[in-house]
């Protein structure tokens, strides 16, 4: 045995593991299999189980059942019997029962932490000091909501039953995130764990038991994606929240397509970390350690690319291969690893598989020189050298424990390097200017940034990406929002299912002519602009009478107008003070042209009282201009040391597509908050009444509205909104038309992932304030962005 004296010299480790005794005898009491809990009680593990190996040992530890459309069919009954009592309680009342949660979690925070590293591979210094005590910290925060719900969000209401599905990279921690906010809400749960971590929901089933959660308010289902998507596709479900792949991201948002759940996205990531020269190198190669190698690199938002700048890379990547020298990969419960075991061995194949294809393609990989364990799915940390921005290992998330690097020379090339990527869930910067890092931080397309650090998270910061990484929020007041509802877009009666047709043939019969012809055209980049194909259709009014033509616009208008909006991006660097202004003499030249307006809305024959709708659009713009410069971010109360800043950033360019009631004033009210929140706009008129956007844009062409800011087309409505769905350079969409349409245009969005806003084909009263305008629709135009600011000592 070595003495002190020589263990001083060595500084070689011990062995410091943590017992299990006490796991595994409760796993010995479940060994028959674990079932479901629905409706407060367990079920019996019947039919096909579903093995549940520990990656680090590859031992089966337990077995669950593989849920069934019958054990989902009897989860979402007991969840909508339960709903209405829960979401009736007083927030005092529901706040109780969070607090207790989370003051449990905390007396059994051992407990969870160990069953948590067996049933997962990572380890329990991970599952001890930052995953169960963030869970507790969940339930905490989420118990204060709970009290305050009333106050906070008025005029809200719980959106009804949530289906939850989360992954397996933490899942104790991803149950939290998900279930806390919805039971604060007044919502009840029905929740599948991954099938290959199910183990610690199960744990946590029990432990609502023990507090005494009413029964129905949370279930939960164990089984695999077939579970998922009964989940996800049962009607009686109000609200699916998903955490996983991009790919079943999209599959989930085809499956739901015009069903009017809410849904909201946590996907991939292929996040940047970025060390510019003056960056203090040593605390940024301990940042890579969290990056990448933290949770065995199984992390949605690692810092999986090093983007290194040139002058000092060479010292950087020498100074990263010397700290990754000393990393220990071994038995998780070990309290003196760094690594654990990856969840399971065909995740470990595929990471192999992807290093693989990294090397055959010129890159060279750089492996810590560690000495892994005979058994179990422990894959060797390290980093690419020599790897280029079209290599598959820098454009596809890898999700095991090795990040590529890239060098860049200025900061644009940093950002064109950062944001060379399909996701954008979150980014690193590093440096000890503090201008250059901010700069950075607002230029990275990403939903949070942190700077000097990175894999900072707490329940008060609003979590979630940008681009194909998915959308929605999960944390703080955001997250809130994503589980309460207004309800006002499902009130009204049910649209026309189709929009009045087309016809490009002459017309012939009853016609109110101006004394002189009037071309009407499309509006693309500050320009009238004919159809692409040279077609117009007849426009009718009131009395069925042909009162003129209007462009019939087609695909290739469409990709003009999303190039021409995407070219006015310097509108989303524009002060807000001036956006309003601009707002402000949209409504002063508005209201000079006020009897054409009013004249031609009578002419339409579908405005009741012309005069009420223009007078409600010029108010419409100065309750926009109004808000520009006060829809605010906030500054949260998180880790102390910091400022964790949340900021509304927009999206880009939005497409809207106006329905045939209220012509002026509901394009008006969905084309207002957009540029409000800095967008571009590419709107779809009226089909039935456009010649109102034919003279709209003469009004936009004299009111200091930047080129490309707004794009007018009218033509064939879905026609128009399928095509903009489908546009990966548009990166949001309004939709207004028929609940078809509605579905259609969800559908055709799942190439990008944008959010689609579409109201199902019921009408809404565009002139009650409650409806038509408010701060629904300026966050519906805008995405929050979380910035974790060092601050103090």
């Amino acid at each position: 045995m070595p003495s002190i004296k020589d263990i001083m010299q060595t500084m070689e480790y011990g062995p410091a593991p943590e017992s299990n005794a006490e796991v595994k005898a409760w796993l010995s009491t479940r060994s028959a299999g674990i079932g479901h809990f629905i409706d407060g009680k367990f079920t019996s593990a019947d039919g096909d189980l579903i093995d549940v190996v520990n990656p680090a040992t590859e031992d089966v530890i337990s077995r669950v059942a593989k849920g069934s459309a019958a054990d989902v069919d009897a989860a979402v009954a007991a969840a909508r019997a339960a709903f209405p009592k829960w979401s009736a309680l007083p927030g005092h009342e529901r706040a109780k029962y969070l607090y207790a949660i989370a003051r449990h979690i905390q007396k059994r925070e051992r407990f969870f932490s160990v069953l948590e590293t067996m049933d997962n591979g990572k380890t329990i210094r991970e599952t001890r000091d930052i995953d169960i005590p963030l869970v507790a910290r969940h339930f905490y925060h989420h118990a204060g909501w709970a009290e305050l719900v009333a106050d906070e969000f008025p005029q809200h209401k719980p959106v009804g039953v949530c289906g939850q599905i989360i992954p397996w990279n933490f899942p104790l921690l991803m149950l939290a995130w998900k279930v806390a906010p919805a039971l604060a809400a007044g919502n009840t749960v029905v929740l599948k764990p991954a099938d290959l971590t199910p183990m610690t929901a199960h744990a946590f089933a029990e432990l609502l038991v023990e507090i005494g959660l009413p029964a129905g308010v949370v279930n939960i289902v164990q089984g695999d994606g077939e579970t998922g998507a009964a989940i996800a596709g049962h009607p009686g479900v109000d609200k699916v929240a998903f955490t996983g792949s991009t790919d079943v991201g999209r599959i989930i948002r085809r499956q739901i397509a015009g069903s009017g759940k809410k849904l909201s996205l946590e996907l991939g990531g292929k996040s940047p970390f970025i060390v510019l020269e003056d960056a203090d190198l040593d605390a940024a190669v301990e940042g890579v350690v969290d990056a990448i190698w933290f949770n065995q690199g199984e992390v949605c938002c690692a810092g999986s690319r090093l983007l290194v700048q040139e002058g000092v890379a060479p010292r950087f990547f020498e100074k990263l291969k010397a700290r990754m020298a000393t990393l220990r990969v071994g038995d998780p419960l070990d309290k003196t690893m760094d690594m654990g075991a990856v969840v399971s061995m065909k995740q470990l194949s595929r990471i192999k598989a992807l290093l693989k294809a990294g090397e055959q393609e010129g890159a060279t990989l750089n492996l810590a020189p560690v000495a892994l364990p005979e058994k179990g799915a422990f894959c060797t940390p390290g980093f690419f050298t020599n790897s280029h921005p079209a290599n598959s290992v820098s454009q596809v998330e890898i999700f095991g424990p090795v990040a590529t690097t890239l060098t860049f020379r200025t900061l644009d090339e940093a950002v064109a390097l950062a944001n060379d990527t399909r996701y954008g869930l979150a980014a690193s910067v590093w440096s000890e200017n503090v201008n250059r890092a901010i700069e950075l931080a607002a230029r990275v397309k990403a939903g949070v940034v942190w700077i000097n650090a990175t894999n900072m998270f707490d329940a008060a910061a609003p979590f979630g990406g940008y681009r194909e990484s998915g959308y929605g929020r999960e944390g703080g007041r955001t997250g809130m929002l994503e589980y309460l509802t207004t309800g006002w877009d499902k009130q009204g009666k049910v649209r026309a299912t189709s929009a009045a047709p087309i016809d490009v043939a002459p017309a012939t019969g009853k016609a109110d002519h101006a004394a002189i012809d009037v071309t009407a055209k499309l509006y693309i980049g500050g320009k009238q602009a004919r159809p692409d194909g040279g077609q117009s259709y007849t426009v009718f009014g009131k009395g069925g009478a042909a009162i003129g033509e209007a462009g019939l616009a087609n695909r290739k208008d469409v990709r003009n107008a999303v190039e021409a909006a995407n070219k006015a991006n310097a509108w989303g660097g524009v002060t807000a003070h001036n956006r309003a202004q601009v707002l402000y003499f949209l409504a002063e030249n508005l209201e000079q042209r006020r009897d054409e307006f009013v004249a031609a809305l009578a002419a339409t024959g579908a405005v009741a009282k012309p005069e009420d709708e223009f007078e409600a659009a010029i108010r419409r713009c100065f309750w926009y201009a109004a808000q520009a410069d006060k829809f605010d971010g906030s500054v949260t109360a998180t880790k102390s040391q910091h400022v964790t800043m949340t900021v509304n950033e927009p999206y880009g360019t939005i497409g809207v597509v106006a329905p045939d009631e209220a012509p002026l004033l509901a394009l008006l009210s969905l084309i207002l908050p957009a540029v409000t929140m800095g967008n571009r706009v590419v709107a779809v008129a009226s089909q039935a009444h456009p010649l109102i956007a034919a003279r709209l844009y003469q009004v936009f062409e004299t009111s200091d509205i930047p080129a490309g800011v707004v794009n007018l087309l009218t033509g064939e409505r879905d026609v128009l909104a399928k095509t903009l769905a489908e546009h990966d350079d548009v990166a949001a969409l309004w939709y207004c038309g028929s609940e078809d349409g509605s579905r259609m245009v969800e559908v055709a969005s799942a190439g990008n992932l944008k959010p689609v806003w579409s109201d199902l084909g019921r009408l809404r009263d565009w002139r009650d304030t409650r409806f038509g305008q408010g701060q629904e629709y300026l966050r519906r135009a805008s995405q929050v962005k979380t910035i974790w600011l060092p601050y103090g000592e």
